[in-house]
């Protein structure tokens, strides 16, 4: 098969590769489209660790299944399909007692971090064990199955913040994680929902999207801006999409006494934060680890236009021109959140 596989440091070559062959708990999958995350983006770089070479890079993808495993059940060839990036064991403490992200065995399609190597989805053929797969429905596109992965990241941190009916939140970064974010909140029962981005554009989506009031994220006077917002109290919950330490430290800050702050993004592999102010105003933390469990749901919701991921495409590809297109988005494009390769 042809496969764009990530051979050193800033290098993307589109190459022969050995068609793998399924196991009997998995699914060989035609790979039809295939989106590129911020996270590859990064890792072709090779200064995250996480894309460790040679691997074949891709996470956020949807196909048709080429071949069947024999202990597979309820998927056949022919069957369009898309699935989680999460690989699950279904065997540890944390996947018997149904936290299936937190497994202790978890690995990720198209990551290479030292302890495994699993291929990815930027090739002519994946592989995925049969249980993180989901059928698509007719009228759901390839490319919209795409973006699954990336919904189901957003509606996970939906479903961990404590909300009530009317409640006040802000959105701290407009990226597709926080515009599904803020999509998936408002369906939860949010009141007044406020974001903030560095990002015209991006402000610009988050309002056809729902958002009620937009705040420049380099305006001078933003966290009073935000303030205007909320009322004086702040924010009854708010959620982080970035993970740096200057967009934790507004998040922090907009969250009212009593409040929640749920931690999306991390960029940053460590920030310093107010223990005082977290302590003093009992403020509750959530971390989000990928989604657990809410891949068919997420494929209805965008199937049924609830959440729509279409304005994220910004851009379509060919796999062969993956270097030229890793290259273009590492120097940075405006208002960039997907390029999806499509596959004939």
């Amino acid at each position: 098969m042809k496969a764009l596989v990530h051979t050193a440091p800033y290098v993307m070559e589109y190459t022969d590769w050995p068609t793998p062959e399924p196991g009997p708990d998995d699914l060989l999958v035609q790979v039809k489209a295939c989106a590129i995350c911020g996270s590859d983006i990064k890792g072709y770089s090779g200064s995250t660790g996480r894309r460790q070479p040679p691997i074949i890079m891709g996470h956020e993808a949807s196909g048709v299944v080429a071949a069947v495993g024999e202990n597979v059940q309820g998927f056949a060839e022919g069957d369009r399909v898309t699935f989680d990036s999460t690989v699950y064991c279904l065997k540890c403490d944390y996947c018997l007692s149904g936290h299936w992200n937190l497994c202790d065995n978890r690995e990720v399609l198209g990551v290479s971090e030292g302890t495994y190597r699993r291929h990815g989805a930027m090739a002519e053929y994946v592989l995925v064990p049969y249980r993180i797969a989901v059928h698509m429905p007719d009228g759901l596109s390839h490319a919209q199955a795409a973006l699954v992965e990336t919904t189901s990241v957003g509606v996970h941190a939906a479903n961990r913040t404590p909300l009530q009916l009317n409640d006040t939140v802000v959105i701290v970064g407009a990226g597709g994680v926080g515009l599904v974010a803020l999509q998936a909140i408002r369906l939860k029962g949010a009141g007044k929902i406020i974001v903030t981005d560095l990002s015209p554009s991006r402000l610009e989506m988050a309002r056809a999207m729902g958002a009620d009031i937009t705040i420049r994220a380099d305006a001078p006077d933003m966290l009073e801006q935000l303030f205007a917002a909320t009322g004086p109290r702040g924010a009854d919950a708010t959620l982080e999409a970035v993970g740096i330490q200057t967009t934790i430290d507004t998040a922090l800050e907009i969250t009212r006494k009593g409040g929640s702050l749920t931690l999306i993004g991390n960029v940053a592999p460590r920030v310093e934060m107010g223990l005082q102010s977290i302590t003093s105003r009992e403020i509750t933390l959530y971390g989000v680890c990928a989604c657990n469990g809410e891949i068919a749901a997420c494929v209805e919701l965008i199937a049924s236009g609830r959440i729509n991921v279409d304005p994220f495409i910004s851009d379509y590809a060919r796999i062969e021109d993956g270097q030229a297109v890793f290259d273009r988005l590492y120097k940075g494009v405006e208002g960039n959140i997907r390029t999806v390769f499509l596959f004939d």
